[in-house]
């Protein structure tokens, strides 16, 4: 089959390695000049700066990617163990470094917390591992035709429920805790889902797995290297790259199959299916024009935003920094009411400062340091008035950076993020994280991949399933190969 593919991000990038391996006619179409979509990059001044996502876990899902088109991993990237994976420093002045590997982390947590809990984290991740083993192959890496297909078959779901995997996440995190700062350490990745700890479901333990089991690793050359290798290996495997093009529209037939896509300038790429890259609501409301955005996508929760400071500064990093460094405000419970219930800023936000020089001095000048700096904040269904918020919000943000002790006041470069970038981007609500993963936007209740309203049409991404973060928009490559394949076989 003809295969377009619609954009370069990640999943994109998964989709055209798949299908260019298994035989299909594969042309992928960018309309930025490099491949990467939200894993972008920003190079200027000797700086290169990754604008999108910057922890890596489950390196196997991208092994396989490459894997998929004939290719060795290694050959393509050096992955480096971030060690520790986080260093978590909390209100009262503490600090506790999440180790890469499960003995340096017991120690850790013994060293820091007692004997007690150390034995819980090992308990914690007996039942962590139990769980992703369980909703690996279930409920995350499968497409669904039916919402009932979540019961097929039905004993998977009912070891989930026998395994608490339905109670709220921060009270089985509290069932192998004590200490509030392992309940905020092994819960905070709830809001990787848009969720509140309070709120979020067992489930998404699976994220803590990803991190705290799995470990966090960090390419050579930044993140953005794992776009722009795939895009060597899908070339390889005989996919096409058009870059610097724009698409319109897809085109469809009298009975509303595919039949291609129309450029901007009005030439036309023949199609036997399309594999749509952008934002899913965006693709929708953009691309197919006539075809209802799914009611999900419409009236669904969506994640919180974020807004991310990049700066390329003059000094060293603080005593004690680390790669990925997590600072937890004193507000806990009630920071994540202002953010997904009142759709206000954090009073006491917690923050994330990742400096990539510490594990790869080769993206800054010498002597010089890059940050980047995470800070929750409402979609753009919240109250902020950006418009009036922006600028003091930025300025708070570098205060209190600057307060932590790295360097802001010698900087070279700088760039500030908020959500109404976010959207000109091309990201629904102007948030990153797309869809909020509640139960009932998750799985088979989630933006399908594909639609009855358009036949050859296959979306792709963190907006469909599986759902957000790198290892999932991976495997959402594969399931929408998996669906190209499907149409082939019509």
């Amino acid at each position: 089959m003809k295969v377009v593919v619609v954009g370069a991000g990640l999943g994109g990038l998964s989709a055209a390695c798949h299908l260019a391996r298994r035989g299909h006619d594969v042309e992928v179409l960018e309309k930025a000049d490099v491949p990467g979509g939200r894993a972008g990059l920003w190079e200027t001044q000797g700086y290169r700066f990754d604008t999108g996502p910057s922890v890596l876990t489950m390196t196997g899902i991208l092994r396989g990617v490459f894997a998929a088109a004939g290719e060795d991993m290694d050959s393509h990237l050096t992955l480096k163990p971030v060690d520790p994976m986080y260093r978590a420093c909390f209100a009262d002045g503490s600090a506790i470094h999440v180790r890469h590997g499960r003995e340096a982390m017991v120690e850790e947590i013994r060293e820091t917390a007692g004997a007690v809990e150390a034995a819980g984290f090992v308990r914690f991740c007996d039942y962590l591992t139990e769980l992703y083993e369980l909703e690996l192959p279930n409920f995350i890496d499968r497409n669904f035709d039916h919402v009932l297909d979540i019961a097929k078959p039905p004993w998977p779901l009912v070891k989930l429920v026998r395994m608490g995997g339905l109670r709220r996440l921060s009270n089985v995190v509290g069932n192998y805790f004590a200490d509030p700062r392992l309940q905020k350490l092994f819960s905070f990745q709830a809001m990787y889902a848009g969720l509140s700890p309070f709120e979020a479901l067992a489930i998404y333990c699976v994220i803590t797995y990803m991190d705290t089991v799995e470990g966090v690793y960090f390419p050579e050359g930044g993140m953005h290297a794992i776009p722009r290798q795939l895009a060597v290996a899908a070339e390889k495997a005989g996919a096409e790259f058009r870059y610097n093009t724009t698409v319109d529209a897809v085109i469809r037939t009298t009975d509303h199959k595919v039949s291609g896509v129309r450029l901007h300038g009005g030439d036309v790429v023949s199609a036997d299916a399309v594999v749509l890259n952008p934002d899913l609501p965006v693709a929708y409301k953009e691309l197919l024009a006539g075809v209802p955005v799914p009611r999900v996508a419409r009236k669904g929760n969506y994640s919180p935003s974020c807004a991310v400071w990049l700066a390329g500064v003059r000094g060293t990093l603080p005593e004690g920094a680390t790669h990925h460094n997590i600072h937890f405000g004193a507000e806990w419970e009630g920071a994540f009411d202002a953010l997904l219930e009142r759709g206000v800023l954090m009073p006491d936000p917690s923050m994330l400062v990742t400096s990539p020089t510490h594990t790869d001095p080769s993206l800054a000048p010498p002597g010089h340091a890059s940050l980047y700096v995470l800070e929750p904040t409402p979609n753009l269904d919240g109250k902020v008035d950006w418009a009036a918020e922006r600028d003091g919000l930025r300025e708070r943000l570098i205060a209190r950076v600057a307060s932590l002790g790295y360097p802001t006041t010698d900087v070279d470069v700088e760039r500030f993020v908020d959500p109404t970038d976010w959207e000109r981007m091309g990201m629904e609500r102007g948030t990153p994280f797309a869809l909020a993963h509640n139960f009932f936007q998750t799985g088979p209740f989630r933006p399908n991949n594909v639609t009855a309203k358009a036949p050859g049409v296959v979306f792709v991404g963190s907006g469909t399933v599986p759902g957000v973060g790198v290892p999932m928009v991976l495997l959402s490559g594969r399931l929408a190969a998996d669906r190209v394949d499907g149409l082939a076989r019509r």
